[in-house]
């Protein structure tokens, strides 16, 4: 190089004067060379063993005009040095790569602009951060973030290893990391639990939908339908759905389909008839099933939670019996099904040894046909879903002497540690001939909450179901005192204390708001039952009636404080408008209202005549 220590200076303006060579150095006079083994696949330095020289292989003319640097290379004596790529580099050669980097002229700059540069990015992220971030949906945001991520850390790699400038750009990238983290845990934070963690399109959904229906997967795919909006196209996938549910003898799930459709049209071919408690389905048993264990079946009765129920004859002892039927082979499988299977017979047991007069008795439990059974009193009459109806309702003292005799029936259950989780008015038989009635089913919904919770769906009727049982809570003997109130509440107005246009909504107003007045649609109802079911539908079940036996009792109390003219005129079973606005529309537009006789007369005369005055909110 013709040079020596004099020509070394440092000068003002940051640079290294070296003889003629300018080199850029850090503020800290620090010099950033390059380190690699290897430059474009070649080795940087070439290496001669000393043990050559020394026997002469190698001669001084091969190294003639070269800087030739003496050291110790051996990979196990001496330190090494770690450098930028992950090679290892001994002293001797660090020394010979900053040699030739010197004398070469290969530096790495770290120019006074690009300070500025970083200051830009790290401003172009924060805007990012603050200004779009938020209002990119979490894929697309993830995305964006991970492109612009990949491509800062790229221009400074590039920059560095083909450029030889260093530009500090994994600060911005850092801001990005920690920016995108912390929004992202943030926007999960205040997320609401019921809303879905990505938004779908339509089509999407619906395409979806119907690629999981082909796959046997329909519980899947009605969860999306059902986000769908309403069409007429939809409308035919739905009830497609509803078929198949049916062919998979899941009777149950297919009304819930059913009555999602009624909301748009419930006219649409033939789903009303459907929905009617007594439609039977198509054949989902094997072809010509005529025994069920030692039962001989006569015919069917109508749906179950999870099957069709027969109507059966014991042929040893001629009894007439009600076999209701459950499918779980279709509904479960490998270890799940052999749990459930045993559970079904556990929970068949207890059911079995409860004998009260107010619940139906149970005989025997198997399985035969790929379906589990359980053979049952059969009943005369019919559930109270036929006394809940505009027009059909019964007395008010009737349904106080009904809604005592259930509570009494629960009572007794809860005090053996079992829970209905099903009360409603198909669950309930009732022979007004007789004055007889029933409550029915024990022990069959714990097996459908198991479907219930493989699925994701919530079967039943959500309208009967607690808060608590809605949101997946342990419930006990309180939640079905809850229900009582429901039925209750319906019987005495024909018509549900929550309303929705949608299954979400429906579980929402229930989970969420009180219960409206009885009395807005009843004005005739005495306070005692009102509070009574006001009571009764609390959303804390520490507030509700704690057992059945106390809830029979002040029913009885109400019964027998009802004043002759209140009996008489609660018989008459008028049906009156609420005037609370979006309450019951289907109510809103009546003009006239029928009594028992027939007699059709305009509000205000029919008010005037039974002394009533509209009650608004």
């Amino acid at each position: 190089m013709d040079s020596d220590v004099s020509d070394i200076q440092l000068n003002s303006s940051g640079t290294l004067q070296l003889g003629k060579r300018r080199i850029p150095v850090e503020k800290s006079s620090e010099l950033l060379v390059p380190l690699s083994k290897k430059r474009n696949g070649q080795p940087m330095i070439a290496e001669d063993s000393f043990v050559d020289v020394l026997r002469g292989e190698k001669s001084a003319q091969d190294y003639a005009g070269k800087v030739v640097i003496i050291g110790i290379t051996a990979t196990d004596v001496g330190a090494n040095l770690t450098v930028p790529g992950g090679a290892s580099l001994t002293q001797p050669q660090v020394i010979a790569q900053v040699v030739s980097d010197l004398m070469e002229g290969r530096f790495i700059a770290h120019p006074d602009w690009g300070k500025w540069l970083t200051l830009g990015g790290l401003l172009l992220i924060f805007t990012y951060l603050v200004a779009a971030l938020p209002v990119l949906a979490g894929v697309e945001a993830a995305l964006l973030s991970l492109l612009i991520l990949l491509a800062l850390l790229g221009a400074e790699t590039f920059l560095l290893y083909k450029a030889d400038l260093w530009i500090e750009l994994v600060f911005p990238s850092a801001l990005l990391v920690v920016g995108h983290l912390t929004l992202g845990a943030k926007h999960l934070a205040m997320r609401p639990a019921n809303l879905p963690k990505e938004p779908e399109s339509e089509k999407t959904r619906r395409m979806m939908a119907l690629a999981l229906q082909g796959q046997g997967q329909l519980d899947m795919a009605f969860d999306r339908l059902r986000r769908v909006p309403f069409d007429e196209a939809v409308m035919a996938d739905l009830y497609g759905l509803a078929l198949d549910f049916e062919r998979k003898n899941q009777h149950a799930k297919a009304e819930l389909v059913y009555r999602h459709m009624a909301v748009f049209n419930e006219n649409f071919r033939d789903i009303k008839a459907k929905m009617n408690p007594v439609y039977s389905g198509p054949a989902v048993t094997p072809s010509g099933l005529t025994q069920l264990g030692r039962y001989r079946i006569e015919r069917a009765l109508g749906k179950g939670a999870m099957g069709v129920v027969y109507l059966g004859r014991d042929p040893t002892i001629g009894r007439v019996v009600a076999i209701k039927t459950m499918a779980l082979s279709q509904e479960f499988e490998g270890e799940e099904l052999a749990e459930v299977r045993e559970r079904f017979f556990r929970e068949a047991e207890a059911a079995g040894r409860l004998q009260h007069q107010n619940i139906v008795t149970i005989f025997d439990a198997g399985e035969d046909n790929e379906l589990a059974y359980i053979a049952m009193e059969f009943l005369k009459g019919s559930d109270l879903g036929a006394f809940c109806s505009a027009g059909q309702l019964l007395p008010v003292p009737a349904v106080l002497s009904i809604a005592a005799r259930v509570a009494d029936a629960l009572g007794y259950a809860h005090d053996r540690n079992i829970v209905h989780r099903d009360i409603k008015p198909a669950n309930i038989m009732f022979d007004p001939s007789t004055d007889t009635l029933k409550v029915a089913d024990f022990g069959i919904a714990r097996i459908t909450d198991s479907s219930k919770t493989k699925t994701g769906l919530v079967l039943g009727t959500p309208s009967f179901m607690s808060p608590e049982q809605l949101v997946g809570k342990k419930v006990d003997g309180r939640t079905d005192l809850y229900s009582l109130g429901v039925l209750m509440f319906q019987m005495l107005t024909g018509v549900l204390p929550f309303h929705g246009a949608s299954l979400a909504e429906l579980m929402q107003k229930i989970a969420q708001q009180e219960a409206p007045d009885v009395r807005l649609i009843r004005p005739d109802l005495p306070l005692a039952v009102a509070t009574l079911i006001e009571v009764s539908l609390r959303k804390n079940p520490s507030d509700r009636y704690q057992r059945g036996a106390d809830m029979a009792r002040e029913i009885r109390a109400v019964l027998s404080g009802l004043a002759p003219t209140e009996s008489a005129h609660a018989e008459k079973t008028i049906l009156f408008a609420t005037t609370v606005p979006g309450f019951l529309p289907e109510f809103e537009k009546t003009t006239k209202f029928t009594a028992v006789t027939g007699e059709a007369r305009p509000n205000d005369t029919l008010a005037a005549e039974l002394d009533l005055m509209p009650t608004k909110k």
